[in-house]
């Protein structure tokens, strides 16, 4: 948990949460005897007692510890009731600590202190405390083992809370149903079934939880036995069968049931809608909707999404639009709906009429932009939602990292960092995983490995994640290392793992180990090569040099290479001055993606390197004859919280006099340190003075520049290039590291590239 201490230090000034103060100056001493009461006056009487203990419990439950704390203290006499409403209070409060050190100072405790502060701990998920405070109780009374019991359940511990069950000395129906419920809740049916069978007089309530539990594990057929065997049925017995046929598909006997029922309230008119609507039926669930004496929220709200699902979003809004009552999930459904078919007004509309957002709000017009692209406006209302005090669950923190990681915006992503440690998110793999994604798509790999370690529980997501951040930075040997750690953890790779791992050998030249590794991967794993393992492999063996190899594994493919496995044969063949092949590449490329401006680029720069402008001019016309438009490049660079983006020749930034100025002094320097322009890869056929101009003022120097005028020393400097970096400025990159002696992080549309004193981590094998 290192870097998690090192982020949570970092942010401590931004995250303060309100302290509350703490109970101090009670002259009160803890003691085993009761005191001597004192004679009552008019100031002490019962009923003041009496009002003082009712106004602690109302300010706790407002929120408000402080003012209930200036009663208790200014109380003359405290019975145990004022007391337990202090620590009650604070434990409502989540001020555990708090309520521990009131329960500390009590004078004098009784059943109801010990409990409720079992209780606490319980609600927070601190066993071990309660434990340790259930074993100090001078005497324990059923509520006390049922609090135990219940903390055990419903953290999963289900063994330990038979044990508590079975040790209770005298139980009620709170204890066999807590024990039936903490089977059914974790999937154990068979013991659940057991211990059922095992009592005569079950509640209905207990009978409708071990149905539930059948349900919800679509084992329907155990289900009705135990609702065909109930000796009384209420709503709740009728409406859990109805809405398990319904969710199972099984819409006749869900109907069947649905027309024997003999009360059917809103919930059984409901679970037939949302039957026919998660089963697609739209129309049949309208007309079960239309027939319903009284509708709810949900009713209304299940309906709507069903005709969202289904992407007729004019009945969905003429419906929201027609209910008496909009709940917050009316709203989220609508919103959600138009953002994931891209229609990204009307959800903004939506969101913006909102009376009231929840998360699930934010989460849903956070992903919207950051989907169609706009991950500026996404951010921008990440920082809003923080700014109104809106709760972040973890699909926000998610996306908010995803977006974080797009474009690179690394110093909000370890704010984010700072706020997902705080929340206790940090450690879990569901966000872990998007943390890590974005410290590796930030060009933070060492960083990115901290938060790797940190996650307690790995899944094969993770493993994935970290190899192929490695593969992507160019250290291929670290890669592979966490390859074997995955085997030995006893993680079965995957078809996502092995693209990372041939990859990652791509990246860094080894031929031979990925070789092995394609060729194991079914006998070892089970795993069947498809086309993404072989274009690596080809472009692993083509960046060696090997393109008759390439050649050969393309025609032994068990299927028609794609254009992404010809790309690879392509910039091989590029790499190596195989015109003959690129152009082979390029057609059949040109015949599947007639619209790839990459690859006409790429083609183009092979001529030019040649010589051969006509072929030059000739692909420039191919490219208008068929509409095809060069992607512009852009590069860009985070500085205090803001991006700044530049492209080639960029004169519209706010600091392109110091920029353009330092570039000439730059190159100056880079020229004394042996640098030599590139000017092969202009595709203009212009004089060598000319090309080197046009070379000069690339996105990716003019960001460079600026991050190294603007950026303090001793920290990396981050770019971004949404295209490969080109040939000249890799080169002129590493002279800069050298002559400026810092470090110059790069990523563009492939791989990332560490410069450090005049050498790039990709060993100028890219």
């Amino acid at each position: 948990m290192r870097f998690a201490r090192r982020i949570k230090s970092f942010h401590s000034r931004c995250f303060r949460s309100r302290q509350i103060e703490p109970i101090t100056n009670i002259s009160l001493t803890k003691t085993t005897t009761p005191q001597k009461p004192s004679t009552p006056s008019s100031s002490t009487t019962d009923s003041a007692i009496v009002k003082c203990n009712m106004a602690i419990t109302t300010h706790m439950r407002n929120g408000h510890c402080d003012l209930a704390l200036g009663v208790f203290k200014a109380m003359p006499r405290r019975t145990s009731v004022s007391w337990n409403a202090m620590v009650s209070g604070y434990l409502s409060n989540e001020r555990f600590d708090l309520a521990r050190e009131v329960f500390d100072k009590m004078p004098e405790r009784d059943l109801v202190s010990w409990n409720v502060m079992i209780s606490g701990y319980v609600r927070n998920g601190n066993l071990g405390a309660a434990r340790s405070l259930f074993d100090l109780m001078p005497e324990r009374d059923v509520v006390s083992w049922n609090a135990m019991l219940s903390g055990y359940a419903q953290n999963g511990y289900v063994d330990e809370a038979r044990r508590v069950f079975d040790e209770m000395p005298v139980k009620n129906s709170i204890s066999w149903n807590g024990i039936l419920a903490a089977y059914v809740q974790n999937g154990r049916m068979e013991e659940a079934g057991l211990l059922f069978e095992s009592k005569p007089d079950w509640h209905v309530v207990s009978w409708n939880c071990l149905m539930g539990g059948y349900v919800r594990k679509r084992r329907l057929g155990d289900a009705r036995r135990i609702f065909d065997r109930m000796p009384v049925r209420d709503e709740v017995s009728w409406n859990t069968m109805i809405s398990g046929y319904a969710q199972d598909g099984k819409l006749s006997e869900a109907r069947i049931l649905f027309d024997e029922s003999p009360i059917r309230d809103v919930f059984t008119w409901t679970a037939m809608v949302s039957g026919y609507v998660q089963n697609g039926k739209v129309d049949e669930a309208r007309r079960v909707f239309d027939e319903m004496p009284e509708k709810n929220s949900v009713s209304w709200n299940a309906m709507i999404a069903g005709y969202s699902q289904c992407k007729r979003m004019d009945v969905a809004r003429e419906l929201f639009e027609s209910m008496p009552c909009h709940n917050v999930s009316s709203w989220n459904t609508m919103i959600t709906a138009y953002a994931n078919y891209g229609e990204i007004a009307h959800a903004r509309n939506f969101f913006d009429r909102m009376p009231r957002r929840d998360c699930i709000s934010w989460a849903a017009i956070i992903a919207g932009y950051a989907q169609t692209g706009d991950r500026e406006e996404a951010l921008r209302l990440f920082v809003e939602m923080k700014r109104d005090g809106g709760r972040l669950n973890r699909s926000t923190f998610t996306c908010v990292l995803s977006t974080c990681a797009d474009i690179a915006a690394l110093e909000l992503g370890m704010q984010i960092h700072g706020r997902l440690i705080k929340a206790g998110y940090e450690s879990g793999c569901y966000v872990g995983n998007a943390l890590l994604a974005m410290y590796c798509r930030c060009g933070c790999i060492d960083e990115a490995y901290d938060v790797f370690e940190d996650i307690s529980e790995k899944d094969v997501v993770s493993w994935n994640t970290m190899i192929a951040g490695y593969a992507r930075h160019g250290f291929g040997k670290e890669a592979l290392k966490v390859f074997e750690s995955m085997k030995s953890a006893g993680i079965k790779p995957d078809d996502v793992t092995m693209v990372g791992v041939l990859s990652a050998c791509s990246h860094t030249g080894l031929v031979d180990r990925g070789t092995k590794y394609f060729h194991s991967m079914y006998q070892d794993y089970g795993l069947t090569a498809n086309s993404k393992h072989y274009t690596c492999m080809i472009d692993l063996l083509g960046r060696a040099g090997r393109l008759n190899d390439a050649q050969n594994l393309m025609n032994s493919m068990p299927f028609e290479p794609d254009a992404a496995t010809w790309g690879a044969l392509l910039g091989a063949s590029r790499i190596h001055d195989n015109t003959e092949l690129a152009e082979k590449a390029a057609e059949m490329i040109f015949e599947m993606e007639p619209e790839n401006a990459g690859m006409y680029v790429l083609l183009s720069n092979l001529y030019a390197a040649s010589g051969r402008w006509s072929d030059v001019g000739r692909m420039r016309l191919k490219m208008r004859d068929t509409g095809v438009r060069k992607v512009p490049g852009y590069s860009w660079v985070e500085v205090q919280n803001k991006i700044h983006t530049f492209s080639v020749g960029d004169c519209t930034h706010q600091d392109t006099g110091r920029i353009y100025a330092f570039l000439e002094e730059l190159d100056l320097w880079m020229k004394r340190d042996g640098y030599v322009c590139e000017t092969k890869l202009v595709l203009h056929d212009v004089d060598e003075e000319e090309k080197e101009h046009m070379l000069k003022y690339h996105s990716e120097k003019l960001a460079v520049a600026f991050g190294i005028l603007n950026i303090p020393a001793g920290r990396p400097i981050r770019v971004m290039k949404n295209l490969r970096v080109c040939a000249d400025c890799h080169t002129a990159i590493k002279h800069i590291s050298n002559i400026v002696k810092r470090v110059i992080i790069l990523r563009d549309s492939n791989r990332f590239h560490h410069f450090n004193g005049g050498v790039c981590s990709c060993g100028d094998y890219w």
